[in-house]
């Protein structure tokens, strides 16, 4: 049986708020190994992103681990939001570059900030607080030269101090095969853990495949609209997310991390197919 883990986004409103709680509480019975929280994209969401870490550390019992990215901050204040997490008992990080800001082109590090994960990732190993976790892209990301451009940046950034690779999301298994398989055979050791998305929303979830460079086989397009045309989305979503997740686990898989949008039906019900119970009841807090 696989273990899990499951990725938040920090709520930017009271509603939103509610919904990471009940997100939070539907997920967490499942005893996840751990929970991240997101950073906006131009670290938009840095404070929002500090808040619901503490909250979460502090109120549900869970691991939870912390987005970091180089965008828009100087070395000095990374390192500070990183030591003020790890005062807070919150030791786990997934260390990011980080998309720019919205309409700003591509990246441009700070003039006095970290210029690549590579470099964050380094800084953060220096300290000896943090387990440290990074992105991996099993389809080509949308600014590497190649996909071999895309595993040499991961071993870096494992060789940096990098203790785990979590991978974008993609829609096939063999897809995550041939990348895991061409890591190994660039001497990359560290554990590499699928991201499966559950698709809650076909056509925003076809935008974010574009964006982020996931490709996205034929069949899904006409099985989607079939689905749609017929009410029967969250079936099919379900179904081919259970039998990805099968297939990954018939290979050897041992963990599996799930974006779930701060919407924890489709992930629960994927995992409970998948033989994952409750194992424990998240206690509700004043």
């Amino acid at each position: 049986m696989p273990e899990v883990s499951f990725e938040f986004f920090p709520p930017q409103n009271l509603e939103a708020s509610f919904r990471l709680w009940d997100t939070v509480q539907t997920l967490a019975p499942l005893g996840p190994r751990f929970v991240s929280v997101t950073y906006g994209a131009g670290g938009t969401t840095r404070d929002l992103t500090r808040e619901a870490v503490a909250t979460l550390h502090k109120s549900s019992g869970l691991k939870v681990a912390a987005h970091l990215t180089c965008v828009n901050a100087t070395r000095s204040e990374t390192l500070a939001i990183a030591d003020d997490f790890a005062k807070a008992g919150v030791t786990d990080i997934v260390a990011l570059r980080g998309d720019p800001p919205k309409g700003t082109g591509a990246f441009q590090p700070h003039p006095e900030g970290f210029s690549d994960a590579c470099e964050l990732i380094t800084a953060l190993a220096e300290t000896g607080q943090f387990t440290i976790r990074v992105g991996a892209y099993p389809d080509i990301h949308p600014e590497a030269a190649n996909p071999q451009a895309d595993i040499d940046w991961l071993k870096a950034k494992i060789d940096a101090g990098a203790h785990e690779a979590l991978t974008q999301f993609f829609f096939e298994a063999d897809t995550f095969f041939r990348f895991r398989d061409a890591c190994a055979k660039a001497g990359i050791d560290a554990p590499i853990t699928p991201g499966i998305l559950p698709i809650e929303n076909w056509k925003g979830a076809r935008r974010f495949a574009e964006r982020c460079g996931a490709r996205i086989p034929d069949w899904t397009l006409s099985a989607f609209e079939t689905a749609e045309r017929d009410g029967r989305t969250d079936l099919l979503a379900t179904a081919i997310c259970t039998e990805l997740c099968s297939d990954l686990i018939e290979g050897g898989v041992e963990n599996l991390h799930f974006y779930t949008l701060n919407r924890p039906e489709l992930t629960r019900d994927v995992c409970h197919a998948l033989g994952i119970v409750p194992q424990v009841q998240l206690e509700n807090v004043a």
